[in-house]
């Protein structure tokens, strides 16, 4: 087990150069540089709410859009998480969260299971938050469930104004990927009638 449970995590392409470094069990601090002004934030919202350390510098061709840069980010992230984790010994597996922002109210469950899946349930009314796709909210948590290995479902409950709304949904992540990888001293082991997560 990774008793720091910390990673660095990076990824070079073409399209993109992310180097990522995540602590589980940090205090909230960030320094986030995608150059997507409104990813950068709700970036912090998730690692301040989750109370993780999350540094990202990321560099990626912006002057086509903003989808290579922000899908790749959600790759190294998800890999960092699945690293910084371990072998998942003692951690209570589930989290869940049930976020408001003003009119604004999301939901996210997640399963730290070793299976990825991801059912997104939103309607963001405005395509673009800044320089930020609201399409791509959905593909950034695709991506962090793929290679985290993960379960998330993440469904707005009410809301209409779409910076509320991703907003709530990161910070709801936060709160729940806090509460999965709470280490349980009544856990032995991993929580799993298979042996293994």
């Amino acid at each position: 087990m990774n008793n720091k449970r910390i990673s660095k995590v990076s990824r070079k392409t073409k399209e993109t150069d992310i180097q990522v470094e995540f602590n589980i069990d940090g205090k909230g601090n960030s320094d986030i540089k995608t150059g997507i002004g409104f990813f950068d934030h709700v970036l912090d919202g998730f690692c301040r709410h989750g109370l993780f350390d999350l540094n990202i510098k990321a560099t990626g061709d912006l002057y086509v859009d903003a989808h290579h840069t922000i899908e790749d980010t959600g790759i190294v992230l998800g890999n960092a998480i699945r690293e910084a984790a371990g072998d998942k010994s003692g951690i209570s597996r589930f989290g869940n969260m049930i976020l408001p922002m003003d009119e604004a109210l999301v939901l996210c469950a997640i399963d730290f299971s070793g299976r990825p899946y991801l059912s997104f349930d939103m309607d963001i009314p405005c395509e673009m938050i800044g320089q930020m796709p609201s399409e791509m909210v959905k593909e950034f948590f695709y991506a962090i469930s793929y290679t985290s290995m993960m379960n998330i479902h993440i469904k707005q409950i009410s809301g209409d104004n779409s910076h509320h709304l991703v907003e709530a949904a990161f910070k709801a992540f936060g709160k729940s990927l806090c509460q999965a990888l709470t280490i349980s001293e009544r856990i032995e082991g991993v929580i799993s009638t298979k042996g293994t997560l």
